[in-house]
């Protein structure tokens, strides 16, 4: 078994992006990602101080707009307005969730196709549809960068997907059978799951519920890539894999945390970085 390592994925892939910034810097172009953070949302706030982090490490300017918890929806939108016209701002980027008196679709959709580093537009999903795309959203993409760093082939394998929702189960089946893979999406009404999953060479977990993955679900020598992020009965963060039990019948497998969480703000950057090559 061989624990994937998303920290040194991550940091190998930043180095590339650096090179890159660095190189359109010197050719007179400067990258730039705007960040909107409404209200004061704990989780919120530590994802986009990582992002702004990820900004410094790779030289991308960030610009960050925190608005305050009862901000309207028609505020955020003339925000986006002017970072669209904005061409400092390469990529925008609105944190998730948003309290609920605003339209977070609306939102969404505000961001010009070109800045949505994202991916979420409707646009840029469809692209990932027909694998004409610019972005893609940044966890399935990181995942795809897991498996070509360590050499697990996709091509012929029998993929499963646990979770459908449209920021990773969805994409992730869409990537995965781009690159020749043989794919299923479970979800909670599938049933016979334990039937599916057991199949699976490549097992992506993304359901979002502590341990949910056993170890009767998992086939021998799997790869297995964990993409939850929660937090067991002592407060401990865990993933949606029973990591200790499972572990030993993998031949591949992902950590909570350092597994696909480093992979998630790299591909941001990544995607930041393409959208200023883009508009350069």
């Amino acid at each position: 078994m061989k624990i994937i390592d998303g920290k040194e994925v991550s940091a190998s892939v930043r180095e590339e992006i650096a090179e890159q910034v660095a190189k359109l810097k010197n050719e007179g172009k400067k990258t730039g990602l705007a960040v909107i953070i409404v209200g004061n949302n704990p989780a919120s706030r530590v994802y986009v101080n990582n992002k702004k982090k990820g900004c410094e490490q790779v030289g991308i300017n960030s610009y960050e707009y925190a608005l305050p918890e009862e901000t309207k929806t028609e505020d955020i939108l003339s925000l986006i307005d002017k970072l669209n016209k904005d061409d400092k701002v390469d990529g925008i980027l609105c944190q998730l969730p948003l309290p609920e008196q605003i339209d977070e679709e609306a939102v969404i959709n505000a961001i010009a196709p070109d800045k949505d580093v994202d991916a979420f537009r409707p646009e840029n999903t469809g692209h990932i549809m027909t694998g004409d795309y610019s972005f893609l959203p940044c966890t399935p993409a990181g995942i795809i960068e897991l498996l070509k760093f360590y050499d697990i082939a996709i091509e012929g394998k029998e993929c499963v997907v646990i979770g459908r929702s449209n920021i990773v189960g969805k994409p992730m089946a869409m990537l995965l059978l781009h690159n020749n893979g043989t794919v299923t999406i479970c979800h909670s009404r599938s049933r016979n799951l334990k039937d599916i999953t057991s199949r699976a060479d490549i097992l992506v977990a993304a359901v979002g519920k502590e341990k949910f993955v056993t170890k009767d679900m998992v086939k021998d020598g799997a790869v297995v890539i964990d993409v939850g992020m929660n937090r067991d009965g002592n407060g401990k963060l865990c993933g949606d894999v029973d990591f200790e039990n499972i572990k030993d019948k993998c031949s591949y497998i992902t950590p909570v945390p350092g597994g696909v969480g480093p992979m998630t703000i790299t591909m941001l950057l990544k995607n930041t970085l393409t959208a200023s090559q883009n508009h350069k």
